[in-house]
């Protein structure tokens, strides 16, 4: 894998921003890799079979529900601890009862406090699709998802170069995953859809200040073809920004701190749920 794009993608006089801390990291990480392409290549057929996250996702939208991907998460970098302490199995169990349609499981260790064992117990406690919620820069990365169990890989437009999305999002898709392609403005979601993208996720909060921008979402939302499944991210507080970007036509959110923060995690998710799905066929 060739080197990425720059690091430094804002920070205030040069200064580091919480993205490049995250990504220098993981790409020295990817930097290290020793396995060959046959280890890589049996870590991820070890892996329980796949569960259609797109797929799943799609037929929450056409019955007319707005789906949620319900995320398990216990501590920001820009925030600090959400709940450290929680337990992966209990709070996936939670969001299904809920009527959560995915989950989303951070396994960033040094950022996020998350691990692959979280993501592991939260996918054996339930029958959802699961998302690796990481920071993917290596086909490394990719293989680990697979062989941890997750059915989708996050692959965010901001953090790699057009050769490394176009490479990553065709292991994803050869592995047999969904890729959510994540983008924050209609520059990077023209180089999403430039590699195929059919699963694209608008996240409202800024990766380089890590402040949310509630109205992101509504203005990348009118640039998405029809066809592609939507999901907005971040900044959703309740049913009423739920109902707000369901308006925009979005078929799904991701929700993570609160629903972690709800005393209520069940009756949480479901309350998101009651907003109509987005109206892109």
């Amino acid at each position: 894998m060739r080197d990425g794009p720059p690091t430094n993608l804002g920070g205030v006089a040069g200064a580091p921003t919480y993205l490049d801390r995250i990504l220098l990291a993981h790409r020295a990480a990817g930097a290290a890799e020793a396995r060959s392409p046959e280890e890589l290549a049996a870590a991820s057929a070890a892996g329980p079979p796949v569960r259609g996250f797109a797929a799943r996702l799609a037929a929450v939208a056409a019955s007319g529900e707005l789906a949620v991907v319900a995320e398990v998460k216990r501590h920001s970098p820009s925030k600090g601890d959400i709940d450290a302490g929680l337990d992966p199995a209990v709070v996936a169990a939670e969001y299904e009862r809920g009527g959560a349609a995915c989950l989303s499981v951070l396994t960033d260790r040094e950022f996020f406090h998350g691990s692959p064992e979280d993501l592991a117990g939260a996918r054996a406690a339930t029958r959802l699709p699961v998302l690796r919620k990481d920071f993917t820069v290596s086909a490394a990365d990719v293989h680990d998802a697979r062989g941890m169990g997750a059915d989708a890989v996050l692959l965010i437009v901001a953090a790699l170069d057009d050769a490394e999305l176009a490479e990553l999002h065709a292991l994803v898709l050869g592995l047999g995953m969904d890729a959510l392609v994540e983008v924050h403005d209609e520059a990077e979601l023209a180089r999403a859809l430039a590699v195929g993208a059919s699963l694209v996720g608008v996240n409202q909060r800024d990766l380089v200040t890590f402040a949310v921008d509630t109205e992101r979402a509504e203005r990348v939302a009118a640039a998405i073809p029809s066809g592609v499944i939507a999901v907005a991210e971040s900044g959703i507080d309740g049913p009423e920004s739920a109902a707000r970007l369901a308006g925009a036509g979005y078929h799904a959110i991701l929700v993570g701190e609160t629903l972690v923060r709800s005393s209520d995690r069940a009756t949480a998710v479901a309350a998101l749920r009651r907003a109509p799905a987005g109206l892109r066929s």
